[in-house]
């Protein structure tokens, strides 16, 4: 496939134009000058392994309203490289649906037929913010998410009536209107309202059913993580009869895959709403030896009675912070597996892993998130004898 035409201005991907082969070995390289940064060297480190799909991938895109030169017309995408305060329209974005393509030009063609303004960072005021959409893989269901602020005149039965008249794919399940009157620039629910359908899609995800409400964090490429968990799954000897700790578990996808083996599994995760989701989805699989708590790791950690087998770990970009891990290592299990979205901050935290007795016997990148800068790992810890 071409160059994206959009990479000129689009902050998204940082690797148009360059082979495949050549980003993974970037990709690779980089891990491995993280880790000797640190000198963590770990027993094995494997190949990087690539994405099998590297085109139409992102199960989700956020983009935001606003102009692409001062006082211009609106456009609707993503933030301009070097120029945080300008937004390019990206209606031919290559690593998503091209049902999401064909949904951005509708809304941007809909907002500018009826001259709406774009909400403004420094004057607080106008009523586009952005539009979420968010699509189930395996399902082909499609949840689209319009997000403004509170001031009058979204037509909404109008905008609704013109979704669903788009020759889509995918099949529209949701149309949902998002107010946010915070004046961040970041969308904040402060209420929702569904125009049209229902406020969840389904997914599939290792033969397990996923509700996936607006705001719910899941994967945000499917088929990758599922190579990627199976391969992290694997590095435990055995799940069999053991109590599993994942920590920062999100709504709790790797948790229902271990409780189909483990005897038990206790999930923590900091946000409420990821907590419930994680909940409702273990009763839809009909999973009842998995809990959820919600809370901050560590001091949910202090609370809990029990004591784990195994821990699997998932941290946020930030990674672990040191009273959380330092917790984490006290229970001086046999093995952690970490599954990690920053190389960087991963290698911070092997290195006080090592210190206080784990040695990393084996690390793997994954790509996937083709032509962008992220890279994942999977490592597994084992407590020296």
């Amino acid at each position: 496939m071409d160059v994206c035409k959009h990479d000129e201005f689009c902050g998204g991907c940082i690797y148009q134009g360059i082979s495949y082969e050549e980003q993974l070995k970037i990709k690779e390289n980089e891990v491995a000058a993280l880790l000797s940064a640190k000198d963590v060297k770990p027993a094995f480190v494997d190949r990087i392994e690539g994405c099998t799909c590297r085109y139409g991938y992102r199960n989700k895109m956020e983009y935001t309203f606003g102009d692409f030169v001062k006082d211009g017309e609106i456009t609707l995408g993503m933030h301009r490289k070097g120029n945080f305060m300008s937004i390019a329209t990206v209606d031919h974005c290559q690593i998503v649906d091209e049902d999401f393509n064909s949904i951005l030009s509708f809304t941007l063609e809909f907002v500018r037929e009826r001259n709406y303004a774009f909400y403004h960072k420094r004057t607080h005021r106008g009523l586009m913010r952005n539009l979420i959409i968010r699509k189930g893989v395996r399902t082909e269901e499609l949840l689209i998410n319009i997000v403004t602020t509170s001031e009058e005149g979204f037509e909404e039965e109008a905008f609704v009536e013109g979704i669903l008249g788009l020759k889509l794919k995918n099949k529209t399940v949701g149309i949902l209107r998002t107010f946010n009157d915070n004046m961040a620039d970041a969308v904040v629910c402060n209420s929702l309202k569904i125009l049209w359908g229902r406020d969840y899609y389904m997914e599939k995800l290792m033969g397990l059913d996923f509700k996936v409400s607006a705001f719910s964090f899941f994967q945000t490429n499917v088929e990758a993580v599922e190579r990627l968990y199976s391969e992290a799954l694997a590095l435990i000897d055995g799940l069999e009869g053991k109590r599993v700790f994942d920590l920062y578990c999100g709504t709790g996808t790797i948790s229902q895959i271990m409780a189909l083996k483990a005897k038990e599994v206790l999930g923590i995760e900091l946000v409420t709403e990821a907590v419930a989701a994680a909940g409702e989805n273990a009763r839809l699989n009909g999973l009842d030896n998995c809990r959820f708590i919600a809370g901050d790791v560590f001091e949910a950690l202090e609370r809990v009675d029990e004591k784990p087998d195994v821990i699997v770990v998932d941290p946020p970009r930030v990674g672990i912070q040191p009273k959380a891990l330092y917790k984490i290592l006290s229970y001086g299990v046999q093995q952690i597996v970490y599954i990690s979205c920053n190389p960087k901050t991963l290698a911070d935290n092997l290195r006080y892993m090592e210190y206080y007795g784990y040695r990393c016997e084996y690390l793997k990148p994954f790509d996937n998130f083709p032509f962008t800068k992220h890279v994942e790992c999977v490592s597994l810890l084992q407590k020296v004898k």
